[in-house]
This record gives structure tokens, sequence and C-alpha cells, in this order.
């Protein structure tokens, strides 16, 4: 019997399910998506169909499988990475949800947070979890659910009702209800999770009112946890490595060693440098993360999340019908050597580091008589550069390192003219791998190592191919740029009222 000779990432995402299969090189061997609908039921509510983000991840694996050419004995593990903070609840009994998921981007429990904040127990939260109170966290969202629906929580103390991120969903229902586990690097997304203990906190579950009963067991990133059940596709393959989708990113972009950073382009937009064992405070309004837990070990990162990148993008083409892709906006951007003054700040569902304002909106400014399509469509890339480097900036003073490159990833990441004009604002090197799918190579690479696929992080180094490397353009000027960014964000501020 041959061994196997490939691995399989789930890669659920904000805005659609993924499935892509690797070789022992990490070369992609095939790749299948497909997209679910986004609800949006009020003003800053975002909810997602947990079924439908079931079947569409069920869908592509399917696809992916469906040649024929690969069979369950040619799958060495499956990984799974999934959107973090987006909270799903279900029945334990029937494995049917209770209620929508709501998504990270859901900014429903803005008011809970300041009065939580109000109460004094900010610095508390932060101390144990390196988070803050923010609306974005699945601890409120999960506090909100067992507040608002009655019932629910005298369900969820007696063991009747579970809750989880997306990939302790996705786990429970590969394994048809067997396992109910979650990784670390999931796990200290929740505001529930110390970072020191690496455990779930007792006072943490106090303040939000929430069963310990209802929890997932924590686990490492990488190491088998349970099997693909009977009757699905790739059943009996080890399901072997689980992160969020931010940590797999950077796991998949080989950065190992502390001070070593990503950033990735996707729905949101989220930067991230590696401080291997050691934890690192931020004075800068960025949060302390686990990257992943290895064999017990927890890694820990800096880091910095917009909630609007790619998502900024989508808008222009589904809701302004500017363009009909994404690649027609980065032409269209790229056409012409600036925005002609205007300027975007895309807020839709507030602002996440380092400003932190859940009640900010979207601002769209600086237009004239002489403004274009494509002068918007400028402003909408230099919004997502904008936004990442005051991540970047924040991040250099928290960890004391002046960052010489930058890597990069996600869908945005193909587009040459924000690559640039990242570039151009860090003033410093932006290198874009070959294969911008590295949250799906994180993913497969924490799943390979748990079964010996792959020998040593040292071995997957080495696979690392850089595409292009973007160095600042020394003739350009963009001291009017950030000016005008610094006066967009003031007027973008506190636009909502708070309840």
């Amino acid at each position: 019997m041959s061994s196997p000779k490939f691995v399989v990432a789930l890669d659920q995402g904000t805005t659609s399910s993924r499935t892509v299969i690797y070789d022992h090189d990490g070369q992609i061997r095939t790749i299948a998506q497909r997209e679910f609908k986004q609800f949006y039921p009020r003003s800053g509510w975002v909810e997602h169909d947990a079924i439908e983000i079931w079947e569409s991840q069920l869908a592509t694996l399917t696809e992916a499988l469906d040649p024929g050419e690969i069979s369950a004995a040619d799958i060495a593990a499956i990984g799974i990475t999934n959107q973090r903070e987006t909270l799903v609840m279900w029945d334990r009994a029937t494995g049917e949800p209770i209620g929508p998921a709501i998504v990270w981007q859901d900014r429903r429990t803005a008011e809970d947070c300041a009065r939580l904040e109000a109460d004094g127990v900010g610095s508390m939260v932060t101390a144990r979890t390196g988070l803050r109170l923010d609306p974005y966290f699945t601890g409120t969202k999960l506090a909100w659910m067992l507040r608002e629906v009655d019932g629910l929580k005298s369900r969820a103390a007696a063991g009747e009702v579970l809750m989880g991120t997306v990939d302790s969903w996705l786990l429970w229902r590969l394994t048809k209800g067997a396992v109910h586990a979650t990784d670390a690097s999931n796990a200290s997304r929740t505001l529930l999770f110390n970072i020191e203990s690496g455990d779930w906190d007792e006072d943490l579950l106090a303040l939000f009112d929430v069963p310990r009963e209802m929890l997932a067991e924590v686990v490492d990133s990488s190491g088998v946890v349970g099997t693909v059940a009977e009757g699905l596709p790739a059943a009996g393959v080890p399901i072997a490595g689980i992160a969020g989708d931010q940590q797999a990113a950077l796991f998949g972009q080989g950065c190992f060693s502390s001070g070593m950073a990503k950033n990735t382009y996707g729905t949101g937009c989220f930067l991230l440098m590696q401080t291997e064992h050691e934890r690192v405070s931020s004075h800068h309004n960025l949060l302390t993360t686990v990257a992943w837990r290895l064999k017990g070990q927890l890694n820990y990162a800096l880091e910095g999340g917009v909630f609007v990148a790619g998502a900024a993008v989508q808008w222009a083409r589904d809701e302004l019908g500017l363009v009909k892709s994404a690649e027609e906006l980065s032409e269209l951007a790229g056409s012409v050597s600036d925005a002609n003054g205007a300027i975007c700040v895309p807020a839709f569902t507030g602002l996440g580091a380092p400003h932190w304002d859940p009640y900010a909106r979207g601002t769209l400014m600086g237009l004239t008589r002489a403004t274009n399509r494509a002068h918007i469509c400028r402003a909408i890339l230099e919004s997502i550069a904008l936004q990442s480097m005051d991540l970047i900036t924040a991040m250099e003073k928290d960890s004391g390192i002046d960052l010489q490159a930058l890597r990069v990833d996600g869908g945005a990441a193909a587009s040459d003219p924000l690559m640039q004009v990242q570039a151009d604002l860090l003033g410093c090197e932006v290198a874009r791998p070959k294969s911008l799918e590295t949250t799906a190579l994180g993913a497969a690479r924490l799943a390979g190592l748990g079964v010996g696929f792959w020998a040593s992080q040292t071995e997957l180094q080495s696979q690392t191919v850089v595409d292009r490397v973007f160095r600042p353009a020394a003739d350009r000027d963009l001291t009017r740029l950030k000016r005008d960014w610094i006066r967009a964000l003031d007027r973008a501020r506190g636009w909502e009222t708070p309840p």
C-alpha cells in the first residue's frame, strides 16, 4: 500500500468556504471554493447561517475530491482554518444551530462593552486575555445570546447546548458529534481564555455569565484530534491541524522567529508579528494573542486587525456597482497616480486597531467635480494600505523593531497597485509569495506536522517561494495623503450615536 501523498486544508472564511489540497512540496493540487450569504438584519449586525457554512464547506471538499484521482487513502491529514471570533451555538443532541451565527464583524454588543469598561473590568480582561473589550470578540456575543434567548442559559448549564467558533462547529460536524474541541489560537479570541494559564478562565466565565459545560476542549494546533466520520468525503482521515485564519497565515508564511511579520489582505486586514514564547503587552492599542500551541507550548504574537479591507472592494462591486470584479478595480486604481484628493475610510462596522471605535462609520470625502471612477477605486485601495500603515506603526513602537520587510498574502495582495502603495507608505519592502493561499497552507502544514507528513518547521521554511518584492518609490511624497487620512479618521469617528 502506497503512503499518503496529500494534505487537505479546509479554509472556512467570512464570505466563502474553500478546500485546498497540497502535495508534499507544498504545491496546490486542486482547489474548490463556494461563496455563501451574508445577512445584515440591523445596522451594525452581521450574521451567517451555520448550516450553510457547513454545507458550503462540505461541498468544496466533495468537489476537490470529485475527479476521483484522490482517495481517502491518499490523504495524510486534514487541517481546519476558520474565520475567527464568529459565534456558533448548537443543540448537543440534534446538532442543529441555535439562532444564526454571529459574525466577528457584528457590533451589536458595543453598549455591553462600554458598560463593562465603565465598570472598570477592562484592564483585568486585557491582562488575562491579551484582548480588549470590543464587540469583535466572541465572549460578548455569547453573553448576549444567553441573555436574550429565553431558557438558553439553563439549557447550556445542563450541557444541552454547545458553543464554539467555526472550527469547533466544523470539527463537530466532520466527526458527527464525536469531538467538541478548539485549538488554543481560536480559544484565545473568545475573551474567555487565559493566555498565561492556557485554559478557560473561571473569573471571565463568571464575568460573562457563561456555563463552562458548553465550552470546547482546548487542544494543540497540531496533532490528531479526531477522524472524519463514515459517510462523509475523506472518511477515516485524521483531523490533525486547527488554527484561526490569521494564525494559520502566520504559520503558512513561515514566520516562526520573533520579529517576523505578515499582513493578510482578506475581508479584513490582519497583521501579526511573531514573538515566540514571550508575551509582549501592547501600549499602542494592539492585541496580544496566541499564535499556536505545539506540544503543549504556547507561542504568542502581537496583532492588529482592520475590520474592512477586501470587503471595501466587495462593497464597490456589489453595492455601488462601480466595477464588476476586484481585478477591474485594481486595474482602474492603477490607471491613475493618485486619488485626486479623494479619501475613503471604510469603517462600515467601526474601526479596529489601533483606533477601536465601534461607533465610527464609513466616509468618502474630498470629492470634487473632477473625481472620476478611477480616483474612487484608487481611494478604496489606498484606504486598505493606510489602515495597515497605522497597524504597523503601532507594532513597531510596541516591539521596538523597525520592519525591514513585510510578508503579505490574501486575495487583495494580488493587486500590484495596492502592494506598491503599501511599500511606499511603509518605506520598507513588501514580499508577496508565489501562492497567496497561505491561510490554507498554514492549516495544511499544521496538519501535516501533526501526522509526520512533514518532519519539521525547518523543512517547511525551505518551501516558501517569493513571487515579487515591492520596494518603496524614492521619488514619491505621501505627506498630503497621510495628513488627509488623519483628518478623515477624525470625521469618521463617533458617527453612530451610542444607544
